[in-house]
């Protein structure tokens, strides 16, 4: 029975509402970004106007070529883009290993590992750091990059996102590959992680954007400019520059806007590869 016109037309004004609600919501959203642009690429006697303005005018590129004259904003770029790299490299691989562990090997204490293992979780990061930074002194680490990514190789949060999405995967997969001969590390690396691509790629995105914008870290464990990465080299700008704030907006936006073009650019893949996944079951 089809639907009569009027029933029709409600839905699509309903669906019209949805759409507008949306596109509001995301307009107040993407404003302060969009603002931040502008001001970078505004020229300093004309930025914070009132009411704001939304054009850059006049246009002008000065604000991003005064940033190297204030801080080695190449250098940092570089360190940050090392620890975020080895980071996220480094932690997918240790807790895809992990993760396979919990989730088809069977060992005394398995669950109760497993168990202590997501109680750190609930630990802040502040309580953890004191014992760290004993760690990486006693190693010799303070004041190098190592004392940033080496800790952030163990991440419990990717270790338990892993393990619960290879449990959605057919053990049966598993029992026909050792019948052909695999090992563990054959159906990890050539079957597991293919089919697992939605789960990596969200831990891709989400710890690779931890990293570069990680602050508490670097404050504790860096201390001359050479090392340091752009979180402390915008809040040194922001306290040290005698310029216009100008200068921050258009240093804030370099590091941004890189990021964000990166994740736009793989956005729809992922969304894909989630759907994919939703449709394999």
């Amino acid at each position: 029975m089809k639907p009569n016109a009027g029933t029709a037309g409600r839905r699509r004004t309903g669906r019209l509402l949805v759409d507008l609600a949306l596109w509001a919501v995301g307009l107040v959203m993407v404003a302060p970004l969009i603002w931040l642009v502008v001001q970078s690429l505004t020229a300093e006697e004309a930025a914070f106007t009132l009411p704001p303005g939304w054009v850059p005018d006049p246009f002008t590129l000065d604000n991003f070529q005064e940033i190297p004259g204030l801080i080695p904003f190449g250098r940092m770029a570089l360190n940050s883009l090392q620890v975020a790299v080895i980071s996220t490299v480094g932690s997918l691989l240790v807790s895809v290993l992990a993760a396979y562990a919990f989730s088809r090997l069977s060992f005394r204490g398995r669950d109760g590992i497993f168990m202590i293992m997501l109680s750190a979780l609930m630990v802040p990061t502040q309580m953890t750091v004191i014992p760290v930074f004993v760690l990486m002194r006693n190693l010799g680490l303070v004041d190098t990059l190592a004392a940033l990514w080496l800790p952030a190789l163990i991440n419990v949060f990717s270790i338990f996102f892993l393990r619960q999405y290879f449990n959605t995967i057919p053990r049966e997969l598993d029992e026909a590959a050792r019948i052909d001969g695999a090992g563990h590390l054959w159906i990890l690396f050539r079957m597991i992680v293919p089919l697992s691509g939605p789960a990596l790629a969200a831990m891709t995105i989400l710890t690779f954007e931890l990293s570069w914008n990680n602050y508490f870290g670097p404050l504790i464990f860096l201390s001359t400019p050479e090392n340091m990465t752009l979180p402390i080299g915008l809040v040194t700008l922001q306290s040290g520059q005698s310029g216009s704030s100008v200068v921050v907006f258009a240093a804030i936006t370099a590091v941004v806007v890189p990021v964000l073009v990166v994740f736009l650019c793989f956005q729809r893949s992922f969304v894909a590869s989630i759907a994919s996944a939703g449709l394999r079951g």
